[in-house]
This record gives C-alpha cells, structure tokens and sequence, in this order.
C-alpha cells in the first residue's frame, strides 16, 4: 500500500515508511488468547489498544526510541493523517487482511474481498487516504463482504456461546481465586485471578505487562482441562461443557427477550442443577450484539473522481443501499444450557 502511494507522488520518507509498517505490524499486540474475551474477564477497564501501545512503549524504551514516529502514527498524533489510517480506519491494512484469512480457514466464500485491486487504487487527498474513483466497486463488494462475515462468522452462534462460556469460566476462576483459595493455573495465569489488574496497574507496574505477555491459548486451555476436575461444582460443569464441547444454547432475535421466559428459563436451571439464585448469572443469561458494515460518522470512504472531486462511498455509489449497510444492527442474545432447550 506503501509503495502504491509512493507510485502516485505521494511524499513518505523513509523514516515515515517504517514508521507506519511498525504500527501497522503491531497494533494488535495487546490481543490476549482467545482475543476479545480476555478483556472482558481477567483485566480490567483496559482494552487491547491500551495494552498494544503500552508493548510499543515498552519496545521504544529497548530500542532507544526507534519506535517513536510510529507511536505518534498509532496514536494519530503525526501531520500526516493518512498513514493512520492505514494503520486504523474502515479502510484499513487490518481489515483488507483479516476478512480474506478469516474467509480462507472458515470456509465462508462471501468474505473474499479484492484486497489488491483495492491497495491499488489507494490515493491521497487533501491529506487523507481515498480510493481512486475505479475502485470504488471493489470498496462496494468489500463493505458487503464485511457485513456478511460479521454475520456469518464472527457474530455466528457457535462463535458467541463457545466465547460467552469462555467468559463465564474464567469469572468463576477468578471469583475462586480470590475468594476460596488455591486454584491450579501457570503462574502468569494466576497472577490475573488472584488480583484485580487494571489500566493503572499496567501503567505503574512492568510485572503486570510481563505477565499479560507471557499468557497465551495453552495456559488457558490447560487450566479449563483441569479445572473440569475441580470441587466447585459451577467452575467444573462450565469447563467440562468446554472440553466436550456442550456450549450454551444460543438464541437470537431483533428485539429483547420477554422476561416471563427468562425466568421461566432461569428457575428451570436453578432447580434442575440445584445451585443458588445469585449462581444462575453463570448458566442464563441475556446480551445485545451490534454491527454496521459502515459507519459514515467515522473516517469516511472518500472516492476520489479524475476531477478531483471528492465524494463519500455512500454517495458516489449508484449499486449499494447505503442505508441498510451504514444501520447499525442490534440483535439480542439469550444464553442457557442446551440440556434445558
């Protein structure tokens, strides 16, 4: 994409070049195993954009400040916009990326998107990141590309109830942990159960950084195998629907869950598994999920016509409903054990 802009006259030094391949390479450092689902159980108020600039901070330190551009470039604060947003925008390196592989290893053809065609029609424009107006059907099939694989692959039912008890276990690990005692886990595991680790702590201790870098896929999976062996009866019947593969039921609709059948739902479980009321949070539970193949608020799609005219995607398109796909849609999640169908 680089290089494609250097083509059309566009000035990136050096320095700058690197600069952007370094933050583009590492924005998503701070993922945790199994992505997203980390953020919500063992840290706290912290996200993985957080913990990817504190890594990049930490490499700057190292390497004696070879990082700094692409810091600023990752934190939007350098003049030339346009090399963050190949780092971060609705256009950028990490999508044209991601929606291929993913369409490649789940088998789902509609995420196929024309990531090259798209690099090459890559402009820049009164300091922005554009496409080049003979693009811009590519930029159409890759927005629909990316709401279906939303849909198909990411916010799929499998993918929610295997994440959701994923979360569920590791909340009743810490909740053990730090209530009941000793639990098995490596000692970088452990050090996320037995305290609470949030955004300051990372900031003010190095030991919180080293840890969280040291955890991934095994050290939780080990854990889940062990623990479907443990004494708590919530913390095993979780881990051992894991192991052998019984994840929630998953329900979903376009408008709340009455609460009659949630109840309903709910004093089933807690009588068939005869746990407490306050338990229940564990196995029935509700969530909202949504999506917006665009967001014109955010960085927009500019196309840019040969007459230098600019020209939002949803606009300059004459193919799309760019109503339905700039829509953010809700949808609400209802979750409980499959043997209670």
């Amino acid at each position: 994409a680089i290089e494609v802009l250097k083509s059309k006259g566009i000035a990136i030094t050096e320095d700058e070049t690197n600069g952007a391949l370094i933050a583009i390479l590492l924005h998503d450092i701070g993922h945790g195993p199994f992505s997203h689902a980390l953020e919500k159980s063992i840290v706290h108020n912290v996200n993985h954009e957080d913990l990817s600039e504190m890594f990049m901070a930490r490499l700057n330190k190292e390497m004696n400040g070879r990082l700094g551009l692409a810091i600023k470039i990752f934190r939007n604060n350098y003049k030339k916009k346009f090399l963050h947003q190949l780092v971060s925008s609705q256009l950028d390196m990490d999508r044209l990326d991601y929606l291929k592989r993913d369409s490649f290893f789940s088998g789902v053809l509609e995420g196929v998107v024309s990531s090259d065609r798209i690099i090459k029609m890559l402009n820049v424009k009164n300091g922005d990141l554009v496409v080049d107006a003979k693009g811009i059907y590519s930029i159409e099939k890759f927005l629909i590309a990316r709401s279906l694989m939303y849909w198909q692959v990411y916010l799929h039912k499998t993918v929610i109830a295997a994440e959701y008890l994923l979360i569920k276990i590791l909340k009743r690990a810490k909740y053990i942990s730090q209530k009941k005692g000793i639990l098995f886990g490596t000692p970088a595991l452990l050090y996320f159960l037995n305290k609470k680790v949030d955004r300051n702590m990372f900031l003010i201790e190095n030991e919180s950084l080293n840890q969280f870098s040291k955890i991934d896929d095994y050290d939780i999976f080990s854990a889940i195998k062990v623990w479907a062996d443990h004494p708590d009866f919530i913390l095993s019947n979780l881990c051992q629907k894991m192991v052998s593969r019984r994840l929630f039921k998953v329900e979903i609709m376009d408008r709340p869950f009455a609460k009659e059948r949630i109840d309903k739902i709910k004093h089933a479980v807690q009588v068939g598994m005869k746990i407490k009321e306050k338990e229940i949070s564990y196995f029935v539970f509700t969530e909202s999920i949504k999506n917006s193949a665009y967001d014109p608020k955010d960085d927009k799609i500019n196309i840019l016509h040969k007459d230098g005219e600019l020209l939002d995607v949803a606009k300059a398109s004459g193919q799309l409903n760019f109503s339905v796909l700039s829509k953010t849609i809700k949808k609400y999640v209802l979750c409980y054990p499959k043997e209670f169908e």
